[in-house]
């Protein structure tokens, strides 16, 4: 691991210097295996010796020092959790207290003064279970890609391979990407985001996302805030919108496959992160295939090998009957297409215990973590209050196939009872629920289904198939 050279590379190429309290270099540690797997893989951010020094020299390099004390709190929480092992919890109630202290409902609200606080606070979990404050930079980026490497071998990584058949002869480790980090969130002229170069829910041909100004990247695909469509991009920043469009396509028609990329916007400048395979609905595959076959993109045989026989399956999914489904309960963003009735279950574990007693359950969330992957193959469908399109349990849930609401934000979920409430209505785990991903509606009981209507790709695809002998026989 050529480490100091590669890390000198990057300083040579940015002015930027590791440690430095004037210029300090921040690097993200990123892991990079051979297949994607959305989620499982641990990421640390704004790595590179972040202290009481440095947290200066970044707030002259972005010309805020909200946004430098922002990053600062947030490498203190995700170094500590994802590194050194500290429950997450130690973050987030300080987090919340703060918040309540100054009145604020978004993490971008919480003054200066409030942001030092919650440093010295966390600061202080590291003191009282380390005795420091692991405040040196290369100590900092070796134990930050340790932690990426051990990631591999997490539970979560493990169960996911084994779930959707990713052998050792397909991807047997990971790299470790470190990479420069740009700000999201050094001024309300810079945002984070994922982008979809067409929808991964119905396959149509237009740019799809979500973003959040003044954020980093883990907000959005944790719905820790319920981000923006990427149509308001347009209006707010036109230029950068297209410069990111014609990006996104250019990448697919590289590519020849839907990507999933991810962005940050710094001071209206557009940086591209990172970009993979789209996870997508089978309908939305069999759409894409057939459309990009018309365009050119790729051969009639390519378009038919894209499409896997249980995709087919899948496309069969029933849908709400509209006539006898009553008056939601509330309404979310669809996430993954089909609908389900199930019993409402608030936790992974729970989920996989009642499901293994041949039990048929949603799986219900304030937001979804790659820790709770377990919880999504044993339920039928997953609904979410927090999180948008791109968030975590949408991105999964699409991938395997099951049904999801996200972003019902009028769902109130109070784990300790085990409720989720909608105004006076209640309910309790054990109660049936359904939910339609197609509309986003979620009601209250079971409500019947009927056939779904095939899009006329569908139909094509099946001439299509008909007319090529893929084999040559």
């Amino acid at each position: 691991m050529r480490l100091p050279g590669g890390i000198k590379y990057l300083e040579e190429k940015t002015g930027y210097r590791l440690g430095d309290p004037d210029k300090p270099l921040l690097v993200s540690v990123r892991s990079g295996a051979a297949v994607s797997m959305p989620g499982m893989m641990d990421t640390v951010l704004n790595v590179g010796g972040l202290n009481d020094r440095t947290v200066h020299g970044l707030a002259k390099r972005i010309n805020n020092e909200h946004g430098a004390y922002d990053a600062y709190r947030r490498f203190l929480a995700m170094f500590g959790r994802i590194v050194l092992g500290i429950p997450e919890e130690e973050f987030n109630k300080p987090l919340e207290e703060i918040k309540r202290k100054y009145g604020v409902k978004e993490d971008p609200e919480i003054p200066l003064e409030g942001l030092k606080e919650l440093v010295e606070i966390y600061k202080q979990v590291y003191i009282k279970r380390f005795g420091k404050v692991f405040d040196d930079p290369w100590e900092q980026l070796r134990l930050s890609i340790e932690a990426v490497f051990k990631s591999w071998n997490s539970p979560r990584a493990r169960f996911y391979r084994e779930a959707n058949k990713i052998t050792p002869d397909i991807a047997d480790c990971t790299a470790t990407a470190i990479v420069t980090m740009v700000f999201g969130n050094a001024d309300w002229r810079s945002a984070t985001g994922v982008v979809f170069s067409r929808d991964p829910a119905t396959g149509e041909n237009r740019l799809y996302g979500e973003y959040l100004p003044y954020a980093q990247g883990e907000d959005v695909v944790a719905g820790i805030r319920t981000p923006k469509p990427i149509e308001k991009l347009k209006e707010e920043m036109p230029e950068v919108y297209e410069q990111l469009y014609n990006g996104v396509k250019l990448i697919e028609k590289t590519k020849k496959e839907v990507q999933d990329v991810e962005f940050t916007i710094e001071k209206g400048k557009l940086w591209f992160l990172q970009t993979r395979n789209a996870k997508m609905n089978p309908l939305a595959v069999l759409k894409t295939r057939v459309d990009m076959y018309k365009e050119g993109m790729i051969t009639k045989e390519e378009a038919i090998m894209g499409v896997k026989p249980e995709y087919i399956l899948q496309m069969l999914y029933p849908r709400i009957d509209e006539s006898k489904a009553g008056k939601p309960l509330t309404k979310g963003i669809p996430a993954s297409p089909g609908a389900v009735s199930g019993q409402a279950v608030f936790d992974p574990d729970r989920a996989v215990e009642w499901s293994k007693a041949g039990k048929q359950v949603i799986l219900v969330r304030e937001e979804t973590k790659p820790d709770d992957v377990h919880g999504f193959y044993a339920s039928v469908g997953v609904l979410t209050s927090r999180g948008g399109a791109t968030s975590h349990a949408a991105v999964v849930a699409r991938a395997i196939g099951r049904p999801a609401v996200v972003g019902a934000e009028a769902l109130q979920i109070d784990y300790s009872t085990r409720t989720a409430r909608v105004g006076d209505v209640v309910v309790k785990e054990g109660d049936w629920i359904t939910i339609d991903g197609f509309t986003g509606n979620v009601y209250v009981g079971k409500v019947p289904t009927i056939e779904p209507k095939l899009p006329p790709e569908f139909f094509e695809f099946l001439d299509m198939a008909d007319s090529v002998s893929v084999f040559g026989g």
